[in-house]
C-alpha cells in the first residue's frame, strides 16, 4: 500500500515562536508612534494568567470556603455535608412502576383476547401509548427533571 501527501504545508506560519516575533516586530512598530507601555502590554496578553476566585465570582467547589470571622479577619469556613440537599426520585420511580403494571396488564389482556379484533386493536393502541410514555420517562434525564430536592 502506497500513500501520496499532496499540499504545501510550508506556506503556513503554524510555527509558535515565528508568531511570536511577528508580534513583538507589530509591538516594535507601534512603539515608534506610541507609548512604550502600552506596547509591552500587548506582548503580556498572549501569557496565561491566574484568575483567583474572588475575581472571576465563581462560587467555590468545595466543602471549605474562604470567609470572614466576626471581628473581620479572614478564616476557612467549613459547610457541613449533613446540611448538603438530596434528591428524591421516589415519586418517579412510583409512576415508571405504574407504566410497567399497566403495560403487562395490557399485554395480558391482549392475550386472553382473542376472538375480537376490535377489542384487540383497542388494546393494541392503548399499549402503544403506554409504552411510548414508558421510553420517555424511563431515562436518568426525566428522573433527574422532575426529582423532589430537600435540604
Amino acid at each position: 500500500m502506497s500513500m501520496e501527501i499532496n499540499g504545501k504545508y510550508g506556506q503556513y506560519p503554524t510555527d509558535y515562536a515565528e508568531r511570536v516575533k511577528a508580534e513583538q516586530e507589530k509591538v516594535k512598530e507601534t512603539e515608534k508612534g506610541q507609548n512604550s507601555e502600552k506596547a509591552s502590554n500587548e506582548i503580556h496578553d498572549l501569557q496565561d494568567e491566574y484568575i483567583s476566585s474572588e475575581k472571576s465570582g465563581a462560587k467555590p467547589s468545595g466543602l471549605y470556603r474562604l470567609g470572614q470571622d466576626e471581628e473581620g479577619r479572614k478564616k476557612v469556613l467549613f459547610d457541613d455535608p449533613k446540611s448538603v440537599c438530596t434528591i428524591n426520585t421516589d415519586k418517579v420511580d412510583r409512576e415508571i412502576e405504574k407504566l410497567k403494571e399497566k403495560q403487562q396488564q395490557l399485554e395480558q389482556q391482549i392475550k386472553s383476547t382473542s376472538g375480537d379484533e376490535k377489542k384487540v386493536k383497542e388494546l393494541e393502541k392503548k399499549l402503544a401509548q403506554v409504552e411510548n410514555e414508558l421510553n420517555q420517562k424511563d431515562n436518568n434525564t426525566y428522573r433527574q427533571q422532575n426529582a423532589s430536592v430537600s435540604e
